[in-house]
């Protein structure tokens, strides 16, 4: 069960990122990542509710909750980043350096959570991932200025904060029902993103907001709540190292869709790239 849900979590992971772009394209990126990350609490709580585990709320100890806040803090951080690369860049662009966070991800599960099953597949499968990430970050940077890479190191702090995700959110769930998890962590989100806009002053673009983007980013918001539900309900009930590389395959629509819908091309070393990305993440999944 928990493989299927870590492959919708993909899915709807991969649509967040093509509707997000939609809805950022006149839009301030902070601004757009406050909005959408209202709707995700909304969608968040509502499953809480549906599901009956607000009354596992009580339940939750200091340690599982001071996990859950800094998982919070540490996917605010990451979504923050990686709204912006994708307001300065192409999506596959940004989206191969923003999946590297899955290298570190297993690694760190390995090195922390000792999920050392099957390990010398999983290092390998690891191993190909990273050169399948390299090959597509290698042939879209090529033809780049280093001032119009602003979006890499955006896509690159995304990455290293979506990983700290993962751990600490594995950590922070133990014993807490996964849909009242992700509420909590939602809510810690909401509160850095709305923070973020107030502090830079940028409230009053609210009213300068399309309707039609922000639609996108209402539409963003319900992708990536359903995809956060998924996901941490496969982390808390599979191995992390395996369920990461999954969601991680969310790449495969996001580049698809960004061709059908974007005209962004794809070259040849970036498709061996994907493929390879695709081999590894598969890998790991039988693995499993």
């Amino acid at each position: 069960m928990w493989l299927a849900m870590a492959v919708c979590s993909a899915i709807f992971a991969g649509s967040t990122a093509i509707l997000a772009k939609c809805g950022i394209r006149h839009t301030d990126s902070d601004l757009a990542t406050a909005l959408r990350t209202t709707v995700v609490l909304i969608f968040s709580w509502l499953m809480v509710f549906l599901s009956g585990s607000a009354g596992g709320i009580a339940q939750i100890g200091s340690r599982s909750l001071l996990f859950l806040i800094l998982s919070g803090a540490a996917t605010g951080a990451s979504w923050l980043c990686y709204f912006k690369a994708l307001s300065l860049g192409d999506v596959n662009k940004v989206a191969p350096v923003d999946k590297s966070s899955t290298v570190i991800s297993v690694l760190l599960a390995i090195l922390l959570f000792g999920e050392t099953a099957h390990l010398a597949v999983k290092l390998t499968a690891t191993a190909i991932l990273a050169a399948g990430i390299y090959l597509m970050i290698e042939q879209k940077e090529t033809a780049e200025t280093v001032t119009g890479r602003k979006w890499m190191v955006y896509a690159m702090l995304s990455a290293v904060f979506a990983a700290l995700t993962s751990i600490l959110a594995k950590v922070g769930i133990e014993g807490v029902g996964s849909n009242l998890g992700t509420a909590i962590r939602t809510g810690v989100v909401l509160l850095m993103a709305w923070l973020i806009v107030f502090l830079r002053g940028k409230q009053a673009q609210l009213r300068s907001v399309g309707r039609r983007e922000l639609g996108f980013i209402v539409l963003s918001g319900f992708a990536t709540g359903a995809s956060w539900l998924c996901y941490y309900y496969a982390i808390q009930n599979g191995a992390v190292s395996v369920v990461v590389p999954i969601d991680k395959l969310s790449i495969v629509v996001t580049v698809a869709v960004s061709y059908l819908v974007f005209r962004e091309p794809l070259g040849k070393k970036a498709f061996v790239g994907l493929i390879l990305m695709v081999a590894g993440t598969l890998a790991m999944a039988i693995c499993a």
